[in-house]
């Protein structure tokens, strides 16, 4: 009966939102009609349902291209640093700038370097390969050492342990993964159409709707990308119910193992390694580009770019540029950032306190990090115009929504005694949040802030680019349309580190929080 009433509770609050909806763009109450009643996007979808299906299919094709590809390379590299750890090490550089690099900074040079569908493949596959990698490695290292020692007391091998018990095991695990890389592949996809001129792909379309001043089409567009992303979602969803069911990996801690048993000096030595292999791989790929008969005009080696940074053959160094406009993006980054994360914390706490408001805001986040944000900024920029409020509104939207179902997922995993032995006490269920549930749930709130600060950086960088016309955003599309190349690999080069730096700022801050401030669980 209870879960029936939670039921109806759920219904009637997204009816009362939709209604809320339709009568707020009825009567124009968001910047004049730039947030249209869902009544009105519907009407709009079916009047242009016919120029869709070239649209969603040129979309769908790249991303599921883009898709298979870009996990099966995840797939490689996962199974060999789950079989011989100091590959993990190694790649540990390459694999950060992965995770880190913001894809619209790649856009230029991809379409450059490439012709046709490419560009689309490879950023939707760049943009899947780091969860699914994760998702591997986990899935064939986090077991319980148990299940192994009964495969040896059989007399089985390596390969026995691999078939019966990792392979098993890594299952969920990599089916989880593949949920997360799912609409990555979508806004892959999308972001090379925003950057590539014409041709058939949501993206396409979505731009060259942008000056016809028609909100309802504009937002139907944007729902329609949304739905690609969310059936993308859900079919990974459905073929891991089919195969899995609801099993759930182990829980066994990583460690270390085989690492502390080495020297410093293999520990510098692979560090080292780990930070050169990115650039032995810019190298490398600049030659295959030329190559493949790419002009050495439109590139730039490490060596190239570190040259024209401070050369004076300019009125106003690279260097300088690129300092100027970081000085522009960086506060915005940061702000967005922080506000996303404390939104997330104040929805989660919100949610543990009523679990009804948790159901309801759960799903909604869900579908909402399925919405590609290329889609999403020309409809925030409809509503809040071209300054600085579009900028934290973007950057608010692409950080709270991971943080808040990181944090959710935190707070609901707090041990049920743990919190009895505040209500045994009398303690209130806010006192059960302050004195509990924050401080397990700290972990989560690191990871999240860990999660979310690249992104935040690509949403500070997407509102210049597509909205405000500053900052470095906005100085990849100078550098593009004045095809100075040189400036195009500075923007590029300086994004990725800037991304990068961000993700190991926020890792060193979480070690310290974590070892000072963490409650840990009693084993």
């Amino acid at each position: 009966m209870r879960d029936r009433r939670q039921r109806t509770t759920i219904a009637i609050g997204w009816l009362a939102l939709l209604l809320l909806w339709e009568v707020a763009g009825r009567l124009h109450w968001v910047a004049d009609g730039a947030l249209p009643s869902p009544s009105g996007v519907l009407r709009q979808l079916v009047e242009d349902w016919g120029d869709y299906p070239p649209h969603i299919w040129a979309t769908v094709r790249t991303s599921l291209i883009g898709f298979l590809v870009g996990n099966a390379v995840a797939v490689l590299c996962g199974f060999l640093m789950a079989s011989w750890r100091p590959v993990g090490r190694l790649l540990s550089g390459i694999n950060v700038t992965l995770f880190a690099m913001p894809p619209i900074a790649l856009t230029p040079i991809l379409v450059i370097a490439f012709d046709g569908d490419a560009p689309r493949i490879v950023l939707a596959a760049l943009a899947t390969y780091y969860p699914t990698m994760v998702a591997t490695v986990l899935g064939l290292t986090r077991i319980d050492s148990r299940l192994l020692d009964v495969v040896r007391l059989y007399g089985g091998g390596r390969w026995a342990a691999l078939r019966w018990v990792r392979l098993r095991h890594a299952l969920p695990t990599l089916l989880a993964g593949l949920r997360v890389a799912a609409p990555n592949a979508v806004l892959g996809s999308l972001l090379a159409e925003f950057g590539s001129g014409s041709g058939a792909g949501l993206g396409h379309y979505l731009i060259g709707s942008l000056g016809r001043g028609d909100p309802e089409r504009l937002w139907g567009i944007g729902l329609v990308a949304t739905a690609i992303s969310a059936l993308f979602y859900v079919a990974i969803l459905l073929v891991a119910r089919c195969w899995v069911g609801a099993q759930a990996p182990a829980q066994e801690s990583l460690g270390s193992q085989g690492d502390a048993a080495r020297g410093a000096g293999t520990q510098w030595l692979i560090t080292l390694v780990a930070v050169v292999l990115p650039l032995l791989a810019w190298w490398a790929a600049v030659w295959g580009l030329e190559q493949a008969g790419v002009s050495s005009f439109v590139l730039r080696t490490p060596a190239d770019l570190a040259a024209e940074l401070f050369s004076s053959t300019r009125p106003e160094s690279l260097a300088s540029i690129i300092g100027g406009a970081l000085l522009e993006t960086l506060p915005w980054c940061l702000a967005g950032m922080a506000l996303g994360l404390g939104f997330a914390l104040l929805l989660a706490i919100l949610g543990t306190l009523s679990p009804v408001l948790e159901r309801v805001l759960m799903p909604l986040s869900l579908l909402s990090q399925s919405m590609p944000l290329v889609a999403l900024t020309p409809l925030i920029v409809l509503i809040f115009g071209r300054d600085g409020a579009t900028i934290l509104a973007i950057t608010i939207s692409v950080t709270f929504f991971p943080a808040y179902v990181t944090l959710a997922q935190g707070m609901a995993l707090v041990p049920e005694a743990t919190q009895d032995c505040v209500r045994v006490l009398g303690g209130s269920r806010l006192k059960q949040v302050r004195l509990v549930s924050l401080p397990w749930s700290l972990p989560y709130l690191c990871a999240a802030a860990r999660l979310v600060a690249p992104r935040a950086f690509l949403g500070v960088m997407i509102a210049e680019w597509l909205a405000t016309g500053t900052g470095i955003g906005n100085l990849l599309n100078v550098a593009r349309g004045s095809l100075d190349y040189g400036l195009v690999w500075a923007v590029v080069v300086a994004a990725v580190l800037v991304s990068v730096l961000l993700y190991l700022m926020v890792t060193v801050i979480e070690q310290r929080v974590l070892k000072r401030f963490a409650m840990t669980p009693v084993q």
